[in-house]
């Protein structure tokens, strides 16, 4: 980035401006100061890029980062670049100004948590997702159903009068298996915690409160909820989280869902669960 005839370079963890000292181009120490203090505003702004981590272009898949510029009036500008497009030129994606993008998915991701029917959509989704995630808890929980009923007619066999060595020994077979059944479904609990629907409601609803002035909260509100933000030049495709630990949406699922749904500016889509 260019200000002036100063060059500003962007490193991942500082920022290296580089001042030319040539004895014919010595700059008032009064530029320098307000110079520094551009370079101090933008510094702050790259650690408020609130979706950088998130945000991956529509057209090439490259993450998006953030980006900044100081004009002649030395007003600071943001925006969001496709890394492609900077660095190999090899993707058309133009830069977006970050607040306008920010407020976008802020704002749309606070609408669809203020809809009823789509939170009941997302807690079906997640409800589903999760069945069909968890496949030995219900074995497990169908096999000590039936063997409870097995000990409750071994029971009520041996109140009729019916009891042979034969029964006693099928009777404590019953017992060791219910505890053996009881143990393998508290660990398949503690290694897979499933949440109850009233839970993934009252997760979703608690987003309804937030205050989207406070930058806390907006950054919560992403942090949590947000999984990947695609960026076309048509539309903005959301992929929401559901659970903790979940992987990124990757580019071919997002290319895939956002071709399902040409019609709409919104999308969105359930993160992945991550791979073990």
């Amino acid at each position: 980035m260019m200000l002036g005839q100063h060059r500003l370079y962007d490193i991942p963890f500082c920022i290296c401006y580089f001042i030319p000292m040539d004895r014919h181009s010595i700059t008032p120490f009064a530029s320098y100061d307000r110079t520094l203090l551009c370079l101090f505003l933008v510094f702050l702004a790259l650690l408020r890029f609130q979706i950088r981590p998130k945000l991956f272009c529509g057209r090439c898949g490259s993450l998006m980062f953030g980006e900044s510029g100081v004009s002649h009036t030395g007003k600071a500008h943001y925006y969001y670049k496709c890394a492609a497009a900077k660095k190999r030129k090899s993707c058309t994606k133009k830069t977006v100004r970050k607040q306008w993008l920010e407020d976008l998915v802020v704002n749309e991701t606070m609408k669809l948590i203020q809809d009823d029917a789509v939170i009941d959509s997302l807690v079906a989704a997640v409800m589903e997702l999760q069945n069909r995630e968890s496949t030995s808890l219900p074995l497990y929980e169908k096999q000590l159903r039936e063997t409870e009923t097995g000990i409750q007619n071994m029971l009520n066999a041996i109140q009729a009068g019916i009891l042979t060595s034969s029964t006693k020994e099928r009777l404590e077979a019953l017992e060791a298996q219910k505890k053996d059944l009881e143990v393998k479904i508290a660990e398949e609990k503690l290694a897979n915690p499933v949440m109850k629907e009233e839970f993934v409601r009252f997760w979703l609803h608690r987003f309804r409160k937030l205050d989207l002035s406070q930058k806390k909260q907006r950054q919560a509100l992403i942090d949590t909820f947000i999984n990947a933000i695609y960026l076309y030049d048509d539309k903005v495709l959301i992929t929401f989280n559901y659970k903790e630990g979940t992987e990124t949406v990757s580019f071919s699922e997002a290319t895939e869902a956002a071709a399902k749904e040409k019609s709409s500016d919104m999308d969105c889509l359930g993160a992945p669960h991550k791979q073990r």
